[in-house]
């Protein structure tokens, strides 16, 4: 069960749930509350309509018992000034919610004070009695009407009605105040089956609303169960060449599935490079140990024969390697460079004096943000490379273009053909197959450099001459004046 309630499906189909059953109670209520006001309101208007009806009779000078006051009309009863009942409907048996609660009309004599049933001094406010300010003149009817809810039985039948009050100004009679009733029981019938049906249909729509949402939410989120999956499998198999299904859809799910797959592409491009990086190490590695366990083992046999300058010189090629791969995974684990002002030219100027046939072209200072030792690593990286290739000499460029540090190294040697111009800087490759390690390194200079590049959010990219020879273009981020 809470492994149910816990799933997507579920919730999404509760919130739907919810939402559309605080909409319907909103709305239900709404429209109740409307309906019967607008019930109530064509009562109000027919009962004021039979109020005035009869109020125009007695204006007119019509005597009670002239008044059109049948059973079949709706129950009338007369007040005058003095709360007596003067008038009322024939048939009526009882009434509330009027003036007055007497329905015997006694228009002669004044009401008694004694144990007479029918005395109309029954305690209740007569709507005369708080109006004795209204001003009419003989004839007239007021304009003012006041409406009340009550009860009346006609002809042994009780029914719910809406009652209108309204006073008349009757020459020789006074002031007299006619109620009229409308009946209720539309009203009350409308309003009960409006709320039947929705009692009734309330539920089944939520439940159509539930079992839409469910079906709907299974079909939109079933890829997303298809791509877990897949990546289940994946994960047991450790199989990254393995893909998830990218639905034939334009949704969040098939952004989903394809940026799935291409952290899949970038994580075994990982995975490949580690482990091609892993076995190049090895084998560059494999070399210079052998060669120093050999002359070891033969110096240990015969010491006059043992290469003392042959095994320093594998010795450093391995603390070199040892150090470059170092590098190489510090920088791969995200190593962020120093945050000190390095000047490139001063830099450039400073390598330069340390080799031959180097020539620096400079601007007067061009500072740069980020780690001393890693710049002038790439510098040393992008001399030596120039070395081994050059003809005549190298020529180191540093200039400030806008925002930028510009580092360019160029050689007049045979240059890089275009294919290759990105190749050079993986790990491990050289392109002069002819050229064996003890003649260079094992690979990993370029590599190294353009890490470093990238880590100061900069570029280093390959091109050639116009002459032929190769150049390497360092851009890199100036620092602020």
């Amino acid at each position: 069960m809470r492994r149910l309630f816990g799933s997507v499906r579920a919730k999404a189909t509760l919130g739907a749930t919810l939402v559309v059953a605080v909409a319907l109670l909103a709305a239900g209520a709404a429209v109740l509350l409307s309906l019967r006001a607008n019930l109530l309101d064509q009562a109000d208007t027919q009962s004021e309509r039979s109020a005035r009806k009869v109020a125009a009779d007695l204006a007119a000078g019509t005597a009670y018992d002239r008044l059109d006051l049948d059973d079949d009309g709706p129950p009338v009863q007369v007040v005058d000034e003095d709360g007596r009942l003067v008038a009322a409907s024939e048939g009526l048996d009882a009434v509330t919610g009027t003036g007055s609660s007497a329905v015997t009309p006694r228009p002669t004599a004044p009401a008694p004070s004694g144990d007479d049933e029918e005395s109309d001094d029954d305690g209740e406010d007569h709507p005369g009695d708080d109006e004795d300010d209204l001003s009419l003149q003989p004839g007239e009817i007021a304009d003012q009407v006041r409406y009340s809810d009550g009860s009346a039985t006609v002809d042994g039948q009780r029914a719910d009605y809406r009652f209108a009050a309204v006073q008349v100004e009757v020459p020789g009679k006074g002031r007299l105040t006619v109620y009229a009733g409308s009946e209720l029981a539309t009203e009350q019938g409308a309003v009960g089956t409006a709320l039947t049906v929705m009692l009734v249909g309330f539920p089944l729509l939520l439940g159509v609303v539930a079992t839409v949402t469910w079906l709907v939410t299974r079909r939109a989120l079933r890829p997303v169960e298809g791509i877990r999956r897949e990546m289940a499998a994946i994960t047991a198999s450790e199989d990254l060449a393995r893909r998830v299904p990218v639905p034939d859809a334009h949704d969040e799910v098939a952004r989903l599935a394809r940026t799935t797959n291409e952290t899949l592409t970038a994580l075994q491009t990982s995975v490949e490079r580690q482990r091609r990086f892993v076995a190049d190490a090895s084998h560059e590695l494999r070399s210079p140990i052998a060669s120093l366990r050999t002359q070891l083992e033969v110096g240990a046999a015969h010491p006059e024969l043992l290469d003392v300058d042959g095994a320093v010189e594998d010795t450093v090629r391995l603390q070199h390697l040892a150090a470059d791969l170092l590098l190489l995974a510090r920088l791969d684990a995200g190593q962020r460079p120093a945050d000190t002002r390095v000047d490139l030219a001063r830099l450039a100027r400073a390598e330069a004096s340390r080799r031959t046939g180097v020539t620096v072209s400079t601007d007067d200072a061009v500072e740069v943000t980020g780690s001393r030792s890693q710049l002038t690593r790439v510098l040393g990286n992008l001399l030596d490379n120039a070395a081994r290739h050059t003809r005549t000499g190298v020529v180191v460029e540093v200039r400030r273009v806008g925002d930028r540090a510009i580092l360019t190294v160029a050689d007049d040697g045979d240059g890089i053909p275009e294919p290759d111009r990105e190749r050079v800087f993986e790990r491990f490759v050289r392109l002069d197959a002819s050229r064996s390690r003890d003649d260079g390194g094992a690979g990993l200079g370029l590599a190294i450099a353009r890490e470093i590049a990238h880590g100061h959010k900069g570029t280093l990219t390959a091109q050639n001459t116009p002459e032929g020879g190769a150049l390497f273009t360092l851009n890199v981020p100036a620092a602020e004046s």
